[in-house]
């Protein structure tokens, strides 16, 4: 669907056509004017001059530029055969620019730190990327469209047996660097040892050539590390729950507001969780947020 519009006066109601799938909707109620003429000219003026403002923000080299974290395999499943990267993620970034009438170009990123770091570098208009306050200082957010829990990875005979009974002295972690809940427990662990590494995958390696006590991650990739290899067990409970939303660098408060709309559409819409199904993602769930961050 394109986000620019045909115009069209129906008695005292103004809907626009949406091209693409030519779906017949109604304009949001904040852009209607009613009235003589002149007014009417100014409502489409009105119109016009926002959806050009979006759509500049968010395709400045005239396509869609999305950022995708490449590591987080519960919304990158796999690359394709031309090296773009395909599932949940790279499916909403492909629907955005539908809805914005372009073509969406992959720039990919080996960490969610990397693609943070990249937010002032004008290489990507959007990022589907993890909410964390330290990188909501350079990316405004979206209201989440899924959420995960963190949890950790123990070996089978281990002692500790929940989340609470981990920040411990004398307790060594696997984390990777970067990650949204590396990045919570740097804030909120008092006692345990972080032990960082590249990715989640060296984190694991790490965890299991050190013999370190945990390893943290999102609950969905750990029950499938639980399934690839043996001896290893998820502690029950969680320590916090990682918001997937997206970000732009840009704030620009029409493509802002465009961005925000669409989350919240295609959650209600059924999208979200479609796009879960058709992936075969265990451990994700549609986000309930309906609040972005955005710099202060």
């Amino acid at each position: 669907m394109a986000l620019c519009a045909q115009v069209h006066q129906t008695g005292n109601r103004a809907e626009h056509l949406i091209g693409g799938d030519r779906a017949l909707k109604r304009l949001p109620e904040r852009l209607l004017l009613f009235g003589n003429r002149t007014t009417d000219r100014l409502k489409v003026m009105n119109i016009q001059s926002t959806e050009h403002d979006v759509i500049s923000r968010l395709t400045r080299r005239g396509v869609l530029r999305a950022g995708i974290n490449v590591a987080n395999g519960l919304l990158v499943s796999r690359m394709s055969l031309s090296g773009d990267p395909e599932g949940i993620a790279p499916d909403i970034a492909r629907e955005i620019a539908a809805r914005l009438g372009v073509q969406v170009t992959y720039v990919p990123f080996a960490s969610p730190g990397e693609l943070t770091d990249a937010a002032e570098d004008d290489v990507w208009d959007i990022g589907l990327i993890g909410v964390e306050p330290e990188r909501a200082k350079r990316i405004a957010f979206t209201p989440a469209y899924v959420e995960i829990e963190a949890t950790f990875l123990v070996p089978a005979v281990s002692v500790l047996t929940s989340v609470d009974e981990v920040d411990r002295p004398g307790m060594r972690i696997a984390v990777a660097a970067g990650s949204a809940y590396g990045l919570w427990l740097a804030r909120n662990m008092e006692y345990a040892t972080l032990v960082w590494s590249d990715t989640h995958d060296f984190a694991y390696r790490k965890f299991v050539d050190k013999r370190l006590s945990a390893l943290a991650g999102l609950k969905a990739q750990l029950l499938s590390d639980v399934d690839r290899f043996s001896g290893t067990r998820v502690l029950d409970g969680r320590f916090t729950v990682i918001q997937q939303a997206i970000g732009i660098a840009r704030c620009g408060e029409a493509a802002y507001k465009f961005l925000c709309d669409f989350v919240e559409d295609a959650k209600a819409s059924g999208l979200v969780e479609r796009l879960i199904r058709r992936h075969h993602v265990r451990g994700l769930a549609v986000a309930t947020a309906v609040r972005g961050i955005r710099p202060i």
